[in-house]
């Protein structure tokens, strides 16, 4: 029984001995330290790209392309735009709408003036009115001819820019569509909802 006692006191000084050896002898663990700085997964936003240049938003002597999608009263807008701006405030815009529909579907181009007064951040908001046509094709059911009306549009948007030449461009408009009852030679006006929501793509002409 002594015999097992020491033999278990023996091995415990021995296991010790042996831990206190091995952590003299190691290398000391350096602490962990953190990368200094960030890291960037999209290499245009380490130059700072995403950031917008201080002051007044710049507009003149500037194109801009817009892509957007929306409705039309309760039908779906696919809609291009592209315009050009002489001066800081006033720009002007050709519009060309698709108006996809089931049994008919339309073709809308419009020329708009863009309003708007230049602030310093990243919102920008805009007035817009805008007048052209709208070419109505009946479907391959319906025999008839396309109809073709005028169009009255207006409202305003907001721009939300996430860089200087980059920006999502909302917009809610008006659309009077100006018709005739049948056998009638009065002018009445249709009028729907046009709302739609895009980017809008700014390129300086310089000068």
């Amino acid at each position: 029984m002594k015999l097992s006692v020491n033999i278990a006191a023996a091995l415990v000084i021995l296991v010790t001995v042996g831990l206190a050896s091995v952590s003299m002898g190691a290398d000391p663990v350096e602490p962990v330290q953190e990368p200094a700085g960030r890291y960037f997964l999209v290499s245009e936003m380490e130059s700072g790209s995403t950031r917008i240049s201080p002051g007044p938003r710049q507009f003149e002597r500037y194109l801009a392309f817009s892509p957007a999608v929306g409705k039309l009263g309760d039908n779906d807008l696919f809609v291009v735009r592209l315009a050009f701006n002489p001066n800081q405030w006033l720009g002007y815009e050709i519009s060309l709408g698709h108006n996809p529909a089931s049994s008919l579907h339309a073709l809308l181009h419009t020329f708009n003036v863009l309003f708007r007064y230049p602030f310093p951040g990243r919102f920008q908001p805009y007035a817009s009115v805008g007048y052209g046509m709208m070419t109505v094709y009946p479907g391959k059911a319906i025999q008839a001819d396309p109809v073709t009306k005028n169009i009255l549009a207006y409202g305003g948007g907001l721009e939300i820019y996430l860089r200087d030449d980059v920006a999502l461009r909302g917009e809610l408009r008006s659309a009077n569509i100006l018709g005739q009852y049948r056998g009638l030679d009065e002018t009445v006006a249709y009028t729907y909802p046009e709302y739609t929501i895009g980017l809008v793509f700014y390129r300086g002409l310089g000068g």
